[in-house]
């Protein structure tokens, strides 16, 4: 089985985020970049069909030379080879556009990614993904096993879970339950010196065009000054009448 892995280069969710150029630009100043956690979980999940079922697993992300220390981590976790797809990703159906040409270029069986990026939480490039493959696709996955051509599989619903099967080839959009947090893996110095002699191919894009343009970015308002009240009356009163809470 040829596992796909779909990595997004996004900044750290500690990291302070501000923006330039009239608020039209992401600043990348003093940002730590790590791998996408949903992407995290997916690599983790095909990590374990390498070692049991003996899956070969490559992984790819859409960007520039500044993203190929995140394939790197992923190659150092255990990814056999790793692909940089030389675009900026300007949006979601870009990135869509240039995953598949890499998807139908190497035959892969099943492609997994994060159900959304921590950064712009689109949620918009597996199912564009899947889509222009032709592939069938589960979203929200928090449970995958695969025997042969067939696979079963669990996704969050409204008020539970849902069980399904598939068959290959799937794309899967994978959350954590797809595999526990305690089963994430840190890259340790082995895997780390290894991976500096992995494959990490870059390829030009086909030209795809972006299908939306970001026209300016805004900071969510400050929090308002706390209020400190001595009693449950003030309290009731500030609620009701100011707050207008209840």
């Amino acid at each position: 089985m040829k596992i796909l892995v779909c990595i997004s280069h996004v900044p750290d969710t500690t990291s302070k985020i501000n923006f330039t150029d009239n608020d039209t630009k992401f600043d990348t100043n003093g940002v730590q970049f790590v791998i996408n956690p949903y992407d995290e979980f997916s690599l983790t999940r095909a990590m374990w069909f390498k070692e049991k079922q003996g899956a070969s697993v490559t992984v790819v992300n859409v960007g520039g030379a500044e993203t190929e220390p995140t394939l790197r981590k992923a190659l150092a976790i255990g990814a056999d080879d790793a692909i940089r797809v030389n675009a900026e990703p300007t949006d979601g159906f870009l990135v869509a556009k240039e995953l598949a040409e890499v998807v139908k270029s190497g035959g892969y069986d099943l492609v997994l990614a994060g159900k959304e990026s921590a950064d712009y939480n689109g949620q918009m490039v597996p199912g564009m993904l899947a889509s222009l493959l032709d592939f069938n696709f589960v979203n929200g996955c928090v449970g995958l096993e695969v025997e042969g051509t067939n696979a079963t599989l669990e996704r969050e619903i409204d008020g539970g879970e849902e069980k399904v099967s598939s068959t290959l080839p799937l794309v899967v959009a994978g959350q954590k339950g797809i595999v526990e947090e305690k089963d994430l893996r840190i890259p340790n110095m082995r895997g780390i010196m290894m991976a500096r002699k992995k494959p990490l191919s870059v390829v030009e894009p086909t030209g795809a065009a972006a299908a939306s343009s970001t026209q300016t970015f805004e900071k969510p308002a400050p929090k308002g000054a706390v209020k400190l009240v001595d009693n449950v009356d003030e309290l009731i009163n500030l609620l009701h009448n100011e707050a207008k809470a209840i």
